[in-house]
């Protein structure tokens, strides 16, 4: 999902996510591209700029709940869940910027025009 070039390599460097600070200087990274995809009209950028945004969300989210982010144990059973406060507040600021994104209306009539073209 995440290996569509050019823009891995373009995103990708930015994508951190191990406190607030990190998340917050991440996120308002990748929201440049995505508002530099914007102006070169290409929604495939947007999109991948919106989707390394949300995996920010989710991925800090699992290191939240899960230490050193493993949901399951070697035996297949499910790890104790915790909270780390830290990943926690990272993924809350990812959160707000994919927000920010699901309410784009320029964003989301782009999305439905590419997804009437492709699929």
């Amino acid at each position: 999902m995440l290996l569509v070039e050019p823009y891995k390599s373009e995103i990708l460097p930015f994508w951190r996510y191990k406190d607030e600070a990190s998340a917050m200087k991440s996120a308002e990274q990748i929201y440049q591209l995505f508002e530099a995809y914007r102006q070169q009209d290409d929604f495939v950028g947007m999109d991948m700029a919106r989707k390394f945004i949300q995996m920010g969300y989710t991925r800090a989210r699992r290191y939240a709940n899960y230490k050193g982010g493993k949901k399951y144990a070697e035996d297949g059973s499910l790890n104790t869940r915790g909270n780390d406060p830290i990943k926690a507040a990272a993924a809350t600021v990812f959160k707000g910027w994919w927000d920010k994104i699901r309410q784009d209306e320029d964003y989301l009539k782009r999305k439905r025009r590419h997804q009437a073209l492709w699929g």
